[in-house]
Order: C-alpha cells, then sequence, then structure tokens
C-alpha cells in the first residue's frame, strides 16, 4: 500500500468510509449542545453549578472505562458494528434527556451518553481511517474528525433556538429525531471495513516490509513500560482538566461577566466551527512536517489559549484571540493524538493502546469541570481555577518534549 498514489486510496472506498465516520463523528458534537443550554437546565432544577459539574462527571467515568474495552473490541469484530449500536445510542440518550426530572435521572442519561461517545469516537473511527489510508493520513484523520465540529457548529444554534421558541427539552427532542435519520444510516451504509485488497494492494515487496513493520509495533502490555506511553497520558490529562472545564463554563463565564448568552453561545460555536478547519489544517500540516513538532505546535497554541482566556472579559479583541486559539489547537489535538501515538508504537495495535490512554479522560473529566464549578461557588470568579489550567499546559508542552520513538529503543533492547 505505502507505493500505491493517494488518489486511489481515496476512490477505491476510503472516500466513502472518511464520509460516513465525519457523519457519525456528529455524535460527538451532540455533546457541545447541552452546555449552552446549562443556565436553562439549572434555573429550572435550582441546582448548584457544582451539582450540575459532577452530575455531568458520570459521563467521564464511563469514557474512562468503557475505551480500553472499545478499543479490544474494534480490533476484534471491526468498527462497524460498534459504529451502529452508537449512533442508534445517541438518538435514544437525547429522547431520554429531554425528559430528566432529577439529578439521579440526569446522571443516568450521561451515562448512556458516555457509552455513545465512545463508541462514534476518535479511538474507533481512527483506526477504521488509519487502516485504509497509508500516505496522508493526517489530512484523512483531519477530514473525518472534522464530525464533531460540524455537528457543533450546526447544532448548537439550532438547539438554542429551539430552546429560546420552545424550551431546552423540545431541543433536545428534536436532535434525537436528527440522529436517527441522519447518523444511523451512514454507519449502516457508508461504513465498511478494508478487504485485504483494499487495505493491501498488490506491490513488490510491499507485504514483506508491511510485515516486518507489523512486527515492530508495540503490543498495549509493551507500551506500558514506556516512558512515552506515560507521558502521553500524563498530558491528555491536562489537556482534558481544560478542555472539558471550559466546555461547562465558558459560556456561565462570559454571561457571568455581562455578555448575552446569544452572544457568548455564539463565540462558544465559532470556536467549536474552527475545528473543521484546523483538523484539515494541522493534518495536512503533520503529513509535512515531523508529528512531534506538529504536536508541540497544537499544545503550545492551546497553552496560549489558556493565558488569553484570563482577558477576555470586556475585552472583544481577547475575546476573537482566544477562540482563534482554543478552537484551532483543541479540535486539531485530535488529530495529532493518535498520529503521534503511531508514531511512538505503531499502529497495529493503536485502537487498544489510544484506550488504554484515554482512560487519563477520568480524573481529567472529573476534577477538571467540578473544580472549576467549586472554585466559583466558593469565591464568585473562575480566575484560579483559570490560571490553574494555565499552568497545567505549560507543564503539559514541557513533558511532550521528551516523546521518543518507543519501537526503536525496544528493538535495541535499551527500553524502557
Amino acid at each position: 500500500m505505502g507505493s500505491e498514489p493517494r488518489a486511489s486510496q481515496w476512490l477505491g472506498g476510503g472516500g466513502l468510509v472518511v464520509l460516513g465516520g465525519l457523519i457519525c463523528q456528529l455524535g460527538l458534537g451532540y455533546g457541545y449542545v447541552v452546555n449552552p443550554l446549562a443556565r436553562d437546565i439549572i434555573g429550572e432544577f435550582g441546582w448548584l453549578r457544582a451539582q450540575y459539574s459532577e452530575a455531568l462527571s458520570w459521563q467521564i467515568w464511563v469514557i474512562a472505562f468503557a475505551s480500553p474495552l472499545v478499543g479490544a473490541q474494534v480490533s476484534r469484530i471491526g468498527a462497524k458494528p460498534i459504529l451502529i449500536a452508537a449512533t442508534a445510542l445517541v438518538a435514544i440518550t437525547f429522547f431520554l434527556y429531554a425528559r430528566i426530572e432529577s439529578l439521579w435521572h440526569l446522571r443516568a442519561i450521561v451515562v448512556l451518553l458516555g457509552l455513545a461517545v465512545v463508541g462514534v469516537g476518535d479511538i474507533t473511527v481512527g483506526q477504521i481511517v488509519m487502516r485504509w489510508f497509508d500516505r496522508g493520513r493526517g489530512l484523512a484523520l483531519g477530514i473525518v474528525y472534522t464530525g464533531s465540529n460540524i455537528g457543533g457548529f450546526l447544532l448548537v444554534p439550532l438547539a438554542t433556538g429551539i430552546a429560546d421558541q420552545s424550551g431546552w427539552r423540545d431541543a433536545l427532542d428534536q436532535l434525537a429525531w436528527i440522529a436517527i435519520f441522519v447518523l444511523v444510516p451512514a454507519a449502516l451504509f457508508l461504513v465498511r471495513e478494508p478487504r485485504d485488497a483494499d487495505a493491501r494492494p498488490a506491490s513488490p515487496g510491499v507485504e514483506e516490509v508491511e510485515a516486518r513493520g507489523a512486527a515492530e509495533d508495540l503490543s498495549l502490555s509493551d507500551a506500558l513500560r514506556t516512558r512515552s506511553f506515560w507521558i502521553l497520558a500524563a498530558t491528555l490529562f491536562c489537556f482534558f482538566a481544560y478542555f472539558l472545564a471550559l466546555l461547562q463554563h465558558l459560556v456561565l463565564y462570559w454571561t457571568d461577566h455581562g455578555m448575552p448568552r446569544s452572544e457568548a453561545s455564539d463565540y462558544y460555536r465559532f470556536a467549536i466551527g474552527l475545528g473543521i478547519v484546523s483538523k484539515v489544517v494541522l493534518g495536512a500540516i503533520a503529513d509535512r512536517v515531523p508529528r512531534h513538532t506538529a504536536l508541540l505546535l497544537d499544545f503550545g497554541l492551546l497553552g496560549a489559549s489558556s493565558l488569553v482566556l484570563l482577558a477576555t472579559p470586556g475585552h472583544l479583541a481577547w475575546v476573537w484571540l482566544f477562540v482563534v486559539l482554543f478552537g484551532f489547537s483543541s479540535a486539531a489535538r485530535d488529530v495529532v493524538y493518535p498520529l503521534i501515538i503511531g508514531e511512538c508504537f505503531g499502529v497495529r495495535h493503536l485502537a487498544a493502546i489510544y484506550g488504554a490512554i484515554m482512560f487519563a479522560i477520568l480524573p481529567a473529566g472529573v476534577l477538571g469541570p467540578v473544580f472549576a464549578g467549586a472554585v466559583h461557588d466558593h469565591t464568585g470568579t473562575y480566575t484560579v481555577a483559570f490560571t490553574t489550567f494555565a499552568l497545567l499546559n505549560g507543564a503539559a508542552w514541557l513533558a511532550l518534549t521528551r516523546l521518543r520513538d518507543e519501537r526503536v529503543l525496544w528493538a535495541e533492547g535499551s527500553q524502557p
């Protein structure tokens, strides 16, 4: 496959798989929708923000524990059945979400949503795309991963518009029908596993080279014994603590400072929508520069966004700069992470290794948003929380400079 022209990989079936995966990833965009409705939901039930964040954190527990299991199942049965089940679960979850009556209802719903998110997420879609493509993997991943941002960009104004007219429950109900008629058919009819002839066309010497390369790829048990695995897990913790805290609290932060909800939701939506561009752009860049360089560029921009965030209240220019930095870097992380995992450990066991690294979302997803909410509840401001996230982002960038190709060291017998 290494010598096959890039265009034939798209025309030979890979293009439809990318389209199907992109549509399935619209399901991740559903996760962006609820947060702009948080004030309506919290207001109806009279919950504290920390209570609301704690309830949503149950989703993170599910994502953390389910990710390694889904990664293993993708390797065993393929991505298609998992995507079919997950897209159907998105629809079921939002039908139920529209009917919650208590915190315990909310906790139960986000558990289901967590399962759906893992099923349509980067592990499942990324593995199948990387099997279809060897050349131009960064671009292919960048395109397919735009699905979550396209979903958020389109669905956030749709949901808030419906909520303004007929309430947040009706908004979530309508989104469930979209999942039934758009997401599920994509998983059923567009996604397919590559046949051997699709995935690895005959070329002189290619099979032998790929066989040797696969033999050098590290298994999950081997990867767990390396420095790079734990650096990637630790930096993913820093990323998700910051990212998930902002998903829950960014609109609240800006409205606390007098910004109208519609305007704050628009900036939030623009940041999400920028990922449509950033994933494709950074994916293409990662095909042309060392992937470690692309990763450091992305996390450098992410760290800069956390500093700019502190200056945004009341300053429109800083708001726009934050939107650009955060929107670009947070979305592009989806692309460079699987690429760097493949660079450090190989692609043969990528789903299993990525699933294990994703366990870092558990402490990050629980501690980050709840910490931000608790700081606000006790101090009336997010300043201490957001400053802490800026420090974590700086530490993550420094740690990522220490990544290396563990396969080389393993082959030389000098690991870990």
